[in-house]
């Protein structure tokens, strides 16, 4: 690994620079040179190889297997028909196992080896979407409310949610000129970024836009959260949330997720410069000695929240006002078709870990996600502009604005290329969430996508012994413990602690508002069956009506309601 630190590359890549240029050029190696490896997150893409071949790979004294994933910057994951096909295409050209929709809205591209990736980020830039920022030390891709357009007010905030995404990128040139041939300039290598500063941000920074009553994007899980308040069609502001975080290290009590606090109440017209107050102070005060506590939530917790709230209204140049009432139901996906008031509809369909692609194993349509959804695309190109793509941050997708002359063409095809999963899945499999984990992420320590498959099977088992199959049970699977598939609001989640072995999590609610809590630590799949088996019992036997399994855990005892308390009371704000 390099030998300095992030900090020092950053300061010393000429803004994000480096030698980008020279490492795509060494035909030597699959891989870029070690700084590099680090100032390209920034671009949108990390190098990785493949786990299950390194020691055979060894063993041949050949390099590791370099490739590198790629991530889209796509505000609440709106995509086009046309947009949806050039991605399709690059996908099928460049990368391996198609598509896949992250909890972030995002797409990703595994597989892409270092002379494929120019050619790969053209592609994408040439569809209108770009990779700035989708990775590093820098406001990430800001997620958005998915459930369909229903009103002025939904637009409204999408667009609002959108332009902070343009206002809070890097101004540096570097991507443009490293990927997309575009000529230096005076200012190249010394750009100045008045918002993320010389050095960028200590640590990725996270936003998400949620309205009530649904909390898809896990407002209170991202370092900036901003709830809208509705009045009927009107949008009347934000409540603001900050310091969430899922992130932690195993063993290490000085690391932990954590939910974000509510501090008030803005309007509409103030969001971009309380956004930009956030981020700046986080910018200055964040932790840049010890980079595992950089995030936010401990910036707010070293330094106490109401310092942060006044620092953020000195910036700002205005104080927040009292918080409004708000309630959260669920923070899931809806499912199917739903009507919308512009007589518009929308279609939510499941995809299992957000990987799209075509299973060339089986010779039948419905293992052929990949061309089913193209075929629904290409019908989608010669329809109106309202009719798009939606990614949601449950790795799902909305088939958004669909006149009603187009759904009876869009449900035969859903049906014949068996995209139609959520009609007969049980609410288990609808709303699980796993990562990618092995065998491309460098620090997972378990599978999660691989497995989720028969965990489901097995679970479901559990599940229909006590008569549970239509509970609706929200499990997360992570193969490490950072936390991407956001495991910690999971009423069950596996944190992975080595291959086959898992924390199991338990606990929290339905809503995104309580954490849950170390239930069994480092246990393997048949221990984790056990001990889920009784709690299941328990909660088929004694539950009351309409109580979640995670809220039952908590009456019941078996999560301490100390720690429920701790991460959820404080947080909440209920009619």
């Amino acid at each position: 690994m390099s030998t300095h630190s992030v900090e020092d590359i950053k300061r010393g890549s000429a803004r994000l620079r480096g030698t980008l240029l020279q490492s795509l050029a060494d035909p030597v190696t699959g891989a870029l040179r070690e700084d590099d490896q680090t100032l390209i997150k920034y671009h949108g893409s990390y190098q990785q190889d493949d786990r299950d071949r390194r020691e055979e790979r060894r063993l041949a004294k050949l390099e590791p297997d370099y490739a590198f994933m790629i991530r889209t910057r796509t505000p609440g994951g709106v995509i086009t028909p046309a947009q949806w096909l050039k991605l399709d295409a690059i996908a099928t050209t460049y990368a391996e196992r198609g598509l896949r929709i992250t909890t972030r809205q995002t797409f990703q591209l595994h597989g892409v080896i270092k002379r494929a990736l120019k050619p790969t980020l053209q592609a994408i830039n040439a569809a209108l979407i770009d990779t700035l920022a989708a990775c590093g030390d820098v406001n990430r891709n800001v997620v958005i409310a998915a459930n369909p357009l229903q009103s002025g007010a939904h637009a409204s905030v999408h667009a609002q949610a959108a332009a902070l995404s343009e206002h809070l990128l890097p101004n540096t040139r570097a991507y443009h000129e490293t990927w997309l041939d575009e000529e230096r300039v005076a200012s190249s290598g010394s750009e100045d970024e008045p918002i993320l500063g010389n050095n960028y941000l200590p640590r990725k920074f996270k936003i998400g836009f949620a309205i009530p009553p649904y909390n898809d994007v896990d407002a209170h899980a991202q370092d900036l959260g901003f709830i809208a308040i509705l009045e009927g069609r009107e949008l009347r502001g934000y409540n603001v949330s900050v310091g969430g975080g899922m992130g932690a290290s195993h063993g290490d009590p000085e690391t932990y997720p954590r939910l974000g606090d509510v501090i008030g109440f803005i309007t509409p017209d103030r969001l971009t410069a309380l956004a930009v107050a956030v981020v700046t102070t986080q910018r200055d005060h964040g932790n840049r000695v010890v980079r595992k506590r950089a995030r936010l939530k401990y910036t707010i917790d070293d330094r106490g929240l109401d310092w942060f709230k006044a620092e953020v209204e000195r910036r700002a140049g205005f104080a927040l006002e009292p918080a409004r009432a708000f309630r959260f139901e669920h923070n899931g996906d809806r499912f199917g078709w739903v009507d919308g008031e512009d007589g518009r509809s929308h279609l939510t369909l499941r995809i299992p870990a957000g990987r799209i692609q075509d299973d060339e194993s089986v010779d039948r349509d419905d293992a052929r996600h990949l061309t089913g959804l193209r075929r629904i695309a290409n019908h989608l190109l010669d329809a109106d502009s309202l009719t798009h793509f939606r990614l949601t941050p449950n790795q799902n997708l909305v088939i958004a604005g669909v006149s009603q002359a187009q759904r009876a063409r869009i449900d035969m095809l859903v049906a014949q290329y068996g995209l139609d999963t959520h009609r007969s899945a049980s609410p288990l499999r609808l709303n699980a969430l796993a990562c990618v984990a092995l065998p491309t992420c460098g620090l997972a320590m378990a599978e999660a996508e691989r497995y989720l498959p028969d965990l489901l099977v097995k679970v479901e088992t559990l599940l229909d012994r006590h008569g549970l199959r239509d509970a609706p049970i929200h499990l997360r699977v992570s193969g490490c413990p950072n936390g991407c598939s956001r495991p910690y609001l999971g009423e069950i989640a596996l944190v992975g602690k080595a291959p086959g072995r898992y924390n199991l999590m338990l606990g929290a609610d339905h809503r995104g508002q309580r954490l849950n809590t170390l239930y069994r630590e480092n246990i393997d799949e048949p221990t984790m069956l056990a001990a889920l088996d009784p709690l299941f019992a328990r909660y088929a036997a004694e539950r009351t009506n309409a109580e979640g399994f995670g809220d039952f855990l908590l009456r019941s005892g078996v999560v301490p309601l100390s720690i429920a308390r701790s991460t959820s009371i404080a947080i909440e704000v209920l009619p």
